[in-house]
């Protein structure tokens, strides 16, 4: 069974902040030409990047390459970041250029597909014995009916944990947008979580 997400605590909000400190440090650092700073870079925000990317993108199989490809965009322009923002702000929105271009070029080519039932092949291809898989399916079919913009809002926040600031700068959008956005994602979550489940069918 499913609880509603608690608020974050401060000293989960200080670790967060304390984390996205070191971590725009190696950005900088790695800007610089610093091996080790990239590894660290890369291993620090690979987890988040790819948990955005399958939020906003409605291919399942394509998440891994986005994920790369945004890696690989942030490594190509590491020259042009200042620090201005946090690492993980600048990087997710990389990460949402990148999903935004893909869609943008799969809706210039014409679809194709030598499997009759495509989706029954993509349900199939995804791991289903994995420790938590159920939750996190019951998690993204709960975030699914969320309306876009709500979604992300939840996800960059509650999620990926950017301050709300952050998440507005890579939404393109005011910050009592994002507030108001993940106020009414948790209030319909909360709603659904409280719904009976449906009787099984016999």
């Amino acid at each position: 069974m499913m609880t509603p997400a608690l608020p974050t605590s401060r000293a989960s909000n200080d670790r967060t902040a304390a984390l996205d400190e070191s971590i725009t440090a190696w950005a900088l650092a790695a800007r610089g030409g610093d091996p080790d700073a990239v590894e660290r870079f890369v291993r620090a925000l690979q987890r988040d990047v790819r948990r955005y990317v399958a939020h906003l993108c409605a291919d399942p199989q394509a998440v891994d390459d986005l994920a790369q490809d945004t890696f690989l965009r942030a490594l190509a322009g590491l020259h042009s970041f200042e620090g201005r923002s946090s690492a993980r702000a600048w990087l997710l929105s990389i990460a949402r250029r990148a999903v935004m271009d893909s869609y943008r070029y799969a809706a210039s080519r014409p679809r194709l597909s030598d499997v009759p039932d495509w989706q029954l092949a993509v349900e199939l291809a995804q791991p289903c014995d994995l420790p938590g898989f159920d939750d996190g399916v019951a998690l993204l079919d709960l975030l699914a009916t969320l309306p876009d913009e709500r979604r992300e809002a939840f996800v960059l926040t509650q999620l990926a944990g950017l301050p709300y600031a952050e998440a507005a700068e890579v939404s393109d959008c005011p910050v009592g947008t994002v507030r108001s956005r993940v106020a009414r994602a948790r209030a319909t979550l909360v709603d659904l979580l409280a719904e009976p489940a449906a009787p099984a069918a016999v």
